[in-house]
């Protein structure tokens, strides 16, 4: 597939992105920004969440992944299963009951400043990080297959989505994105059904033959009892739980389209919607994983290779979709691909400018301020984080050497465990803390698990973390918390 017909393919996207951003930000304020006015339908953020929580990492990642890790994935999925009915039964209800539109007020009301304002900063840490995690692999992608052959360098192409996304962002906020996010969702599942199709046609398989194919591979074993591995099923399934409840119930980006439902009721049916359809797709992708090394095998096709001779897990879906299917499978990749960046930038853009204007600058106190002038404050603070992803994913191009949805996850442990730790605390105990100890505390449990994570091995008898990492930060953080508390009547 030519440099010029990816080139038309992402121009012709983001005209058609421009047109919904226009129609749907007609009229929008700070209220429309920040929560949609809280009148989203809780079916379409429910199908557009699809998109902002596969993202990029999901689309290329969890493909590529299965060469090594076949589908021990499906593992961390169906812990989602059990995190997500948490969020819909335990923290919405406590959301909604507190009207907020920045979670982390929660945070101040039960603790008190210090508190709330680590909470704060952590999100924005992590979300910082994540979505250039989950940017940079999509503009990665672009660059090798385009952009390096155009002479166009890695920095100015970065700039360019971000500029974009910075833009249809720049005046309806959660109002624009949860349709925006819809749009892109259909797509990106688009190219993916269309990916499995056409490669079952290059295999000759029937929807039968499709599934012995799969199962019979040696890519289908899904639990792994190995307790030294990463991979071992009770490291995955509580892992996969707590991520659900800290990378999408305690994260203001995720939750900042949920409050925006009409009721508590819509936003928990939306999160159930999301639950089951998340299921499916994820063992959709996992499935075209398969067949992709399945293909590869059978046709012989050469794949990029590090300095270590080892595969380069995140561009093998690339290399099939753009090289070998033809040009109508390469076209729906690109569409697909650039559907998965999208929504994974534009809602994070949205939330850490909602926290930080509301919960650094107090922007939605009312005796703070003109309308207008929040509008300029607030519009200021988006364009900065714009300006700061673009210099994170820059610096990750840097120093990337893994496969991104393995650094993501490990980033997520290390930085969402403070605010499991916090919430668990608030929630589960009516303990007072000292206040002003919160941050050392929440600074001191990641350091502990950064520490013990390069040293586990040695240590724990070959023991390697996974993604029970968060659990046992937010741990840590939960124990630090009941060291510097009190009892207390209040709840």
């Amino acid at each position: 597939m030519s440099s010029s017909l990816i080139l038309i393919c992402v121009i012709a996207y983001s005209v058609l992105l421009f047109g919904v951003t226009y129609f749907t930000s007609k009229g929008a304020d700070n209220e429309s920004f920040f929560v949609g006015n809280r009148s989203s339908k809780w079916y379409l953020v429910a199908y557009g969440m699809i998109g902002a929580s596969l993202s990029g990492v999901t689309f290329i990642s969890v493909p590529g992944a299965v060469g090594t890790t076949s589908f021990s994935y499906l593992q961390v999925v169906l812990g989602y299963l059990i995190g997500y009915i948490v969020i819909a039964y335990v923290l919405l209800p406590l959301y909604y009951r507190l009207n907020l539109t920045s979670i982390y007020s929660y945070l101040k009301q039960r603790f008190g400043n210090y508190s709330y304002k680590t909470g704060a900063f952590f999100f924005i840490l992590s979300r910082t990080v994540g979505a250039a995690f989950r940017l940079y692999i999509v503009v990665n992608v672009l660059q090798i297959f385009v952009f390096d052959s155009l002479g166009v360098p890695f920095i100015v192409t970065v700039a360019i989505f971000i500029g974009l996304i910075l833009l249809y962002t720049y005046q309806g906020g959660v109002k624009t994105i949860v349709y925006t996010d819809t749009l892109q969702t259909t797509f990106m599942l688009l190219s993916v059904i269309l990916s499995v199709v056409f490669i079952s046609q290059q295999l000759n398989l029937n929807v039968g033959a499709l599934y012995h194919k799969v199962i019979d591979s040696q890519y289908s074993q899904v639990l792994f009892y190995d307790w030294k591995l990463k991979s071992f099923f009770p490291k995955q399934f509580f892992g996969g739980m707590f991520i659900a409840i800290a990378m999408t119930g305690l994260d203001q980006e995720m939750m900042q389209k949920n409050i925006s439902c009409k009721t508590l009721g819509d936003a928990q049916k939306n999160v159930l919607t999301f639950t089951f359809v998340l299921f499916i797709v994820n063992i959709l992708f996992l499935v075209l994983g398969a067949l992709l090394y399945i293909y590869v095998k059978e046709s012989s096709i050469p794949l990029m290779l590090d300095a270590n001779g080892k595969i380069i897990s995140d561009n093998v879906f690339p290399i099939i979709a753009l090289n070998n299917l033809g040009t109508l499978s390469g076209i729906f990749f690109i569409i697909g691909l650039i559907s998965a960046a999208y929504p994974s930038a534009d809602g994070a853009l949205t939330a850490l400018t909602s926290v930080f204007c509301i919960d650094f600058l107090g922007l939605q106190d009312n005796n703070i301020k003109s309308e207008s002038e929040k509008t300029k404050t607030r519009h200021i603070v988006h364009f900065s984080f714009a300006l700061i992803l673009l210099v994170v994913i820059v610096i990750f191009k840097l120093v990337n050497d893994d496969a991104v949805i393995s650094k993501l996850f490990t980033w997520a442990g290390y930085t969402y465990g403070p605010l499991l730790g916090l919430y668990s605390f608030g929630l589960f105990t009516k303990n007072t803390v000292k206040d002003k100890l919160v941050p050392l505390i929440c600074i001191i449990s990641p350091s502990i698990c950064i520490w013990l994570n390069y040293n586990s091995e040695a240590l724990f008898s070959g023991y390697k973390f996974g993604f029970e990492m968060l659990i046992l930060n937010g741990f840590i953080t939960f124990v630090g918390l009941l060291v510097i508390s009190s009892k207390s009547t209040k709840a």
